[in-house]
């Protein structure tokens, strides 16, 4: 069976982390509280979403809620009302600031209605103090030093670079699609 190997790669990331990822056409995104992250499978996902992207997403909203929110369902956030919107914001900034430091900000973008305040997030995505999401970005920045995300997750971004910039180098393409490649958001 074929894998893909970005999918490979943060299919590792997520088990070394402590999860195990299924996929499902009943939910974007879920974590049950005992270990297993559901991310939909791919005919419910946009056309831009890739599961290294959509896993990445829940790793950080682990980091922003940090350990103990690992043991709860969805990591305590509720994602039908605006009661987490701050949340959800120091979410994206703590993706962009992660991703940044491999020049994957766009490759591994979020594509949920979320998308516009992400790419409105200037350069340093945890400078801007004005913005209350900031803080708790930055406390998520910090546990990304720790156990259980270190150093998986710096070694999965490092990894996605390594198979990204490959393709690009080779200059693959896909002829059948009429979107840019992933390998084409690469920041050099």
């Amino acid at each position: 069976m074929y894998l893909d190997p970005l999918d490979a790669i943060w299919l590792t990331v997520a088990d070394r982390i402590g999860f195990r990822v299924e996929r499902s056409a009943e939910v974007y995104a879920s974590t049950d509280g005992k270990g297993v992250m559901t991310i939909g499978d791919p005919s419910t996902l946009d056309a831009d979403d890739c599961l290294a992207q959509m896993i990445l997403h829940e790793l950080c909203h682990s980091l922003i809620e940090g350990e103990k929110s690992i043991g709860v369902p969805d990591f305590g956030l509720d994602n039908e009302s605006q009661r987490d919107v701050i949340r959800e914001h120091a979410c994206l900034r703590l993706q962009a600031w992660l991703t940044d430091q491999h020049g994957l900000r766009q490759a591994l973008a979020p594509t949920t209605d979320f998308r516009i305040y992400y790419d409105q997030l200037p350069k340093d995505p945890l400078a801007d103090e004005a913005d209350p999401a900031t803080a708790t970005a930055k406390q998520g920045a910090a546990r990304s030093a720790n156990a259980p995300w270190a150093p998986h997750l710096q070694e999965g971004l490092a990894a996605t670079v390594k198979v990204l910039r490959s393709a690009s180098d080779l200059g693959a393409a896909d002829p059948a699609s009429t979107k840019p490649p992933i390998w084409s958001k690469l920041q050099r």
